[in-house]
């Protein structure tokens, strides 16, 4: 494992104070070999080992390969349960579950734009039938991953809290990604209203950290490769769209925090508030902080696949009410992004 990531999440394990709740208790995580996923899976089971809690884990995974890549498959507290989400049986998933975290998603805006039925149905049916088995074995808690994309465009920059909704254009393939999170999300609150299932929301901001695959193309992950290779960063847009973000391992423990005290039917949004910054003055932001030498140029390119303009100045207060709070500033998190992609 990588000297950073293996700091993370140390780190993470003495940070986390809900740690008792989780003792005994057996994870169904989808999504598994994804960013936050993958080093969810990592962070729980060395809870777990240095607290000795005896969580188990059943990651659902699409590609095994790549899964034995990642994660510890010698790892007896670890199970591997391939299927496509899509086709999902409730019958081949186990009955004993204590905690649901649905994190299956695409993450490349290309995809989107050229599969929009498939992100569409994604979104939408591997829900439903997630909710459907969670109904069906009565499991403590459920947290649907959702997006800072479910409030469309927003044209200023004032406070963004839950209940606020933007502009989505029904004519874009691009929607579908944004689309598919509202009406995934308004079936867990379905769920909980009808049927009391215990449904959470966890809407991400960007998240990332050490950990992100080594080809990671969106945009944070083409910034720094262009700092340490000395290279000019390239906007394809103006760089206007503006959002907080949030590190890898703070995010993880936000899932947790909703997971364990989120009232249910409620969606929470998952930020660190004080890292809200345009795409084009984080690009200046890096190249102030980390490499002096090099420029920050727009070469315009529509079709990237990238989000419509937005300004997405998200408000975590509803979390931090929960506890919640993260650890690492804007600086901070790009520092430790650059030590590990130097690794």
């Amino acid at each position: 494992m990588s000297k950073v990531l293996n700091e993370d999440i140390q780190q993470f394990v003495d940070d986390f104070e809900l740690w008792e709740k989780l003792k005994g208790k057996k994870f169904l995580i989808t999504g598994a070999t994804g960013l936050i996923g993958s080093v969810l899976i990592r962070c729980l089971l060395e809870l777990s080992r240095k607290k000795q809690l005896h969580v188990k884990i059943i990651a659902v995974i699409r590609n095994l390969e790549k899964a034995y890549s990642l994660l510890d498959n010698e790892c007896s507290d670890l199970e591997f349960l391939q299927l496509d989400l899509l086709d999902l049986d409730e019958t081949v998933l186990p009955k004993d579950i204590d905690f649901v975290i649905h994190l299956a998603s695409p993450t490349n805006g290309k995809y989107m734009e050229s599969n929009p039925v498939e992100t569409f149905n994604l979104a939408f049916e591997s829900t439903n039938r997630l909710l459907k088995y969670v109904k069906k074995i009565g499991c403590e808690s459920f947290v649907y991953v959702s997006s800072l994309e479910y409030y469309g465009q927003m044209f200023d920059d004032k406070p963004i809290t839950e209940e606020i909704q933007g502009y989505i254009d029904m004519q874009s393939s691009r929607s579908s990604y944004p689309l598919g999170k509202r009406a995934a999300e308004f079936l867990c609150f379905a769920y909980t209203a009808e049927y009391g299932v215990p449904s959470k929301i966890a809407r991400l901001t960007q998240t990332f950290g050490a950990g992100i695959a080594r080809d990671e193309n969106r945009v944070f992950a083409q910034f720094v490769r262009s700092i340490i290779k000395g290279e000019d960063i390239v906007l394809h847009t103006q760089g206007e769209s503006s959002k907080p973000y949030c590190y890898t391992t703070d995010c993880i423990s936000a899932l947790l925090y909703i997971l364990l005290k989120g009232e249910n039917g409620l969606a929470y949004n998952v930020a660190n508030e004080n890292t809200y910054i345009s795409i084009r003055n984080l690009a200046d932001f890096l190249k102030e902080n980390f490499n002096s030498k090099i420029n920050v140029r727009i070469e315009h390119n529509n079709n990237m696949g990238y989000a419509p303009v937005t300004m997405l100045q998200l408000r975590s207060d509803k979390l931090r009410d929960l506890g919640w709070r993260p650890r690492y500033n804007l600086k901070e998190m790009f520092e430790r992004l650059i030590d590990y992609l130097k690794e």
